[in-house]
Order: C-alpha cells, then sequence, then structure tokens
C-alpha cells in the first residue's frame, strides 16, 4: 500500500483530532455529568467524521484515513451516547 503525502497528512491530522477522544469518553463516563459538553459540538464533529467517510467511499478510497475516520465517528457517538446517560443521571438526581 503505498500512501501519498497528502494521505499521510490527512491521516496525521485525524490521529491527532482522535488522540482526545478517549480522555472525553473516560471524563464523560466518571463525571456522570453534562457539565463541559455540548451537545451541539459532538453532533457537528459526528457529522463531520461521517462527511469524511462518505468521501472516502465515493472515491473509493479506502486509505487508512478511512479506518481512522470509523474510529473516531465510533469514539464521538459514544461520547454522545455518555451525554445523554448523563443527562439522565442528572435529572433523576435533581428530582
Amino acid at each position: 500500500m503505498h500512501l501519498t503525502a497528502a494521505e499521510i497528512l490527512e491521516t496525521l491530522m485525524i490521529i491527532s483530532f482522535g488522540i482526545s477522544w478517549p480522555t472525553s469518553i473516560h471524563k464523560s463516563y466518571t463525571a456522570r455529568s453534562t457539565k463541559g459538553k455540548s451537545l451541539l459540538f459532538l453532533f457537528f464533529i459526528f457529522v463531520g467524521y461521517l462527511f469524511g467517510i462518505a468521501a472516502k467511499l465515493l472515491t473509493n478510497n479506502l486509505n487508512l484515513a478511512f479506518w481512522f475516520y470509523i474510529l473516531n465517528s465510533v469514539m464521538v457517538f459514544t461520547d454522545i451516547c455518555l451525554y445523554f446517560r448523563n443527562r439522565r443521571i442528572q435529572r433523576r438526581e435533581e428530582s
């Protein structure tokens, strides 16, 4: 598999963005709170990754970057799910 310089840079960009998601997921899971989280922000990031996946599928360019788009989108989706879990926990504790 031969990667172009542009593909290597794209992959590094996606990896750089993705490095923060495990920390964010851990914080969401342990905090059990939505404080400091923006659902709109998470949604836009998730949609952006979906667009990246769609672009790779449309161009039939399933290189390394494609797999990191998928990994990152799964992590963001996990954080979105935790947001709803945490919101439910907060509402239960407030009542």
